[in-house]
């Protein structure tokens, strides 16, 4: 065994730039499987953790838009919604698009209009100053938190608690204080194409209907009791509102440990068509490794000649081109783990994100490598076991 490997290496020696490039090509393979796998890992990680900070049992309650009976949410709904004996948070949420600006430069942005104890329910990782207080939301004061990427994009620094931001609000433009700095979200894509999505900007509900003159809620988000039964919640809490109100189907109930399911499978799909992209490249250099060992074969037939004469089995000829075909793919493979999860760790780090080894990704990176390279070395040294030690010795 030592033998067929020394002399393994010995023989992609005598080619250094052939075998190089063949290495490669199996690396590049191997380095997207990996990349592409890690990119999924951090995605769904990401989605997780975003989803997870609504409750794995969370959901919303919004009015329903298809039918002619939908009313709007009140604060009566949201106090029976919060006397449901499975609930265990509730808050209103308003949405509205607009613009924001501050130091003369203005960028779109959602304005979300909450209540003192949604950073319980949703999202919000405070990073300097405070949240809002009942004070902010009896008096529907103009003070708001902005998120981080806002402030180094306006005052080129994160903290600028105190400092005002003017919001365009149902078509008056208003001077907000700012009383707390958020984490721009985690999420991978948020990261990526952050300057293409909305600034996300947070004020006290009151304040939004204040402005809109409103007094209703676009949703209500719910945090459910550990171990409750989402989706029967969810309709009884629906059925008991439709109850109140006098109404059918005005109101629906979203489960949002459902649609964290259906994107997670969704991402699961896209990773698998990429790893299968991938997978492609890397059958590809696979063939080139049966290329070069016929090529080997070629213009070493003369000493396969020789070895045969003085008594080399076909079973050894064979072993030592085998050899030599699974050694490209797995020092190709390596090489390309190797970068992978360099370029993966990079690639984590610079967006802030957390990226664990994956074992099953580089088992099966060398699984498929070793696998392709002995199937697609076979005939080569089939061919090379195969010839006659007379017919070998008269080639030049």
């Amino acid at each position: 065994m030592v033998d067929y490997v020394k002399s393994a290496f010995q023989n992609l020696g005598r080619k250094r730039v052939r075998t190089a490039l063949t290495i490669l090509g199996i690396a590049i393979g191997v380095a997207s499987v990996v990349i592409i796998g890690n990119i999924s890992q951090c995605g769904t990680a990401a989605l997780n953790n975003e989803l997870e900070s609504l409750g794995l049992s969370g959901l919303t309650i919004s009015s329903s838009s298809e039918t002619a009976a939908a009313v709007s949410l009140n604060e009566n709904d949201l106090s029976i919604i919060k006397h449901c004996e499975e609930v265990e948070q509730a808050a209103p949420v308003m949405v509205e698009s607009t613009d924001i600006s501050a130091r003369k430069l203005s960028t779109k942005a959602l304005v979300w209009g909450i209540d003192t104890n949604a950073s319980q329910i949703i999202s919000i990782n405070l990073l300097y100053g405070r949240l809002f207080n009942t004070e902010d939301i009896s008096t529907s004061a103009n003070v708001c938190l902005v998120d981080e990427a806002f402030s180094k994009s306006t005052y080129m620094r994160s903290n600028i608690i105190g400092k005002t931001v003017s919001i365009m609000n149902g078509g008056v433009e208003e001077n907000y204080k700012v009383i707390g700095i958020i984490k721009t979200g985690s999420g991978l894509l948020q990261n990526i194409i952050g300057n293409y999505i909305p600034t996300f900007v947070y004020v006290p509900y009151t304040t939004v209907q204040t402005v809109s003159g409103r007094d209703d809620f676009d949703q209500i988000v719910v945090k459910i009791k550990s171990g409750g039964n989402v989706e029967s919640i969810g309709k009884t809490i629906v059925e008991t509102l439709n109850r109140n109100n006098g109404t059918t189907d005005a109101f629906v109930s979203n489960n949002l440990a459902k649609q964290k399911d259906s994107l997670t499978n969704m991402l699961g799909i896209i990773t698998l068509i990429l790893s299968a992209v991938g997978s492609v490249s890397l059958l590809v250099a696979s063939l080139s490794i049966m290329t070069v060992m016929l090529v080997s074969v070629n213009e070493r037939t003369r000493e396969i000649g020789i070895k045969k004469a003085i008594g080399a089995k076909r079973s050894y000829i064979m072993l030592e081109f085998m050899f030599e075909a699974v050694l490209i793919s797995l020092i190709g493979c390596i090489c390309g783990i190797a970068v992978g999860y360099i370029v993966s760790f990079a690639g984590a780090e610079y967006f802030g994100m957390q990226l664990s080894t994956r074992t099953d990704i580089m088992f099966l990176a060398v699984e498929f490598s070793v696998a392709s390279g002995t199937i697609f070395g076979v005939y080569p040294a089939y061919k090379a076991s195969r010839l006659k030690p007379v017919d070998a010795l008269r080639q030049e």
